[in-house]
């Protein structure tokens, strides 16, 4: 009887360890938590899955996950939230999430015009522009850019490369996991096309677990312009970082 008794402890034991570490799809409604009315197109990724999706116009979404993972879920106007996934959430398989609407305050801006003169050939002097200019190495398959507000363009993408104490080096080689996460990230359709909407930067920094400023010079030390900083989608400065570290890897070893 005793040996009975042990046994269905473990049979017991190993169903519900079987249960946590189980994708399972969970489901979730988000509310604005002033109104409790349902948020439409709030963008909502599983970190640990790499896997992402949004919700509808009911704030409803479905997403798989196991206990413990980390769910990222954000949206313009309001204030980003991390929810961990519970033993409870798994059994219900849905739950009620609210966010918070961010409080913004406008500063004046005050929009300086150019004096034209009517002539074109004067007026085009008189407007400010920029130019990108692109290198390329021996034995990369890729160019890089760079500002023309670096003096030492070309000794920068030089310096940057084959520096061995640069900040590349020690950011690339401490966030291995972080970095394999940006590539696998790449094969989820719903989140390469919520980064393609999306300019602020917040998914990449959370996924690196860096800070947003963090991200610009590390793509300034891959040699991007700074025209490509300020314009790309997160999707793009996604790309960029990750084919950065695919090129560090080549040139580390060898």
């Amino acid at each position: 009887m005793r040996y009975l008794i042990v046994f269905f402890f473990i049979i017991l034991s190993l169903n519900c360890f079987s249960q946590a570490t189980t994708s399972q799809k969970i489901s979730g409604t988000i509310q604005n938590d002033q109104t409790l009315l349902p948020i439409s197109n709030v963008n909502v990724i599983n970190l640990n899955k790499s896997r992402g999706t949004n919700t509808n116009e009911k704030g409803f979404f479905e997403i798989e996950a196991t206990v413990n993972d980390t769910l990222h879920v954000s949206y313009i106007g309001f204030q980003s939230i991390k929810i961990r996934v519970t033993n409870d959430w798994i059994k219900n398989k849905t739950t009620k999430i609210q966010m918070t609407e961010k409080a913004i305050a406008l500063e004046e801006v005050i929009i300086m015009p150019y004096n034209l003169t009517g002539y074109l050939e004067v007026d085009s002097k008189l407007i400010p522009s920029r130019e990108n200019y692109r290198y390329s190495i021996s034995g990369l398959q890729q160019g890089y850019e760079a500002g023309e507000y670096s003096p030492n363009a070309f000794n920068r993408v030089m310096g940057s490369i084959f520096n061995p104490a640069d900040m590349l080096y020690n950011f690339f080689g401490k966030k291995p996991r972080e970095l394999k996460r940006l590539k696998e990230m790449k094969k989820d359709n719903n989140v390469k096309t919520l980064l393609e909407s999306k300019y602020d930067r917040e998914m990449v920094s959370v996924l690196l677990g860096i800070d947003k400023n963090e991200i610009a010079e590390i793509l300034e030390r891959c040699n991007y312009s700074e025209a490509f900083v300020k314009e790309a989608n997160d999707l793009q400065i996604m790309d960029a970082i990750s084919q950065c570290y695919e090129q560090y890897k080549v040139l580390k070893k060898n």
